[in-house]
């Protein structure tokens, strides 16, 4: 019983050491809402069109891009979840999270990539990870399983 206790204990100060790191990291900043219609234009990066006319562009990781850049959904209103970087500039948080979804019939929905030859979803646009045809844009309710 005795050498069980002497193995736990080196671990303990390596414990402490973690939390200390972990309490100086910065804190990530709070996640807010944009809302407003997505705006494509040539050689120009995504942006938002808000209610009030501004106009903000969007960055984010590889993934957001792809949706946000996705043809199919320019000029959709959307809802994006992240901060701003600068008066015009709001970066989304991390695709994997769900962060962009799209208005339709009054509801968010979540914009999903659907495979009808494999049956399978992803989240960003572009050909079947298994057979490559072409994925159909499929905005559904975020509840659906």
């Amino acid at each position: 019983m005795l050498r069980r206790w002497f193995l736990l204990f080196p671990a303990v100060p390596l414990g402490c050491l973690a939390e200390a790191v972990k309490s100086t990291q910065p804190s990530a900043q709070k996640s807010v809402k944009l809302r407003g219609k997505l705006m494509q234009r040539d050689g120009q990066p995504p942006a938002l069109q808000t209610a009030d006319g501004r106009l903000v562009t969007l960055e984010g990781d590889e993934a957001a891009l792809k949706v946000l850049n996705d043809k199919r959904l320019n000029g959709t209103d959307l809802e994006a979840a992240g901060h701003f970087t600068a008066a015009d500039h709001f970066q989304v948080d991390p695709n994997h999270a769900r962060t962009v979804l799209a208005r339709k019939d009054g509801k968010l929905k979540m914009i999903t990539y659907w495979c009808d030859t494999c049956s399978i979803r992803s989240y960003e646009p572009g050909p079947c990870w298994c057979c490559q045809a072409e994925t159909v844009l499929e905005l559904r309710d975020p509840d659906q399983q």
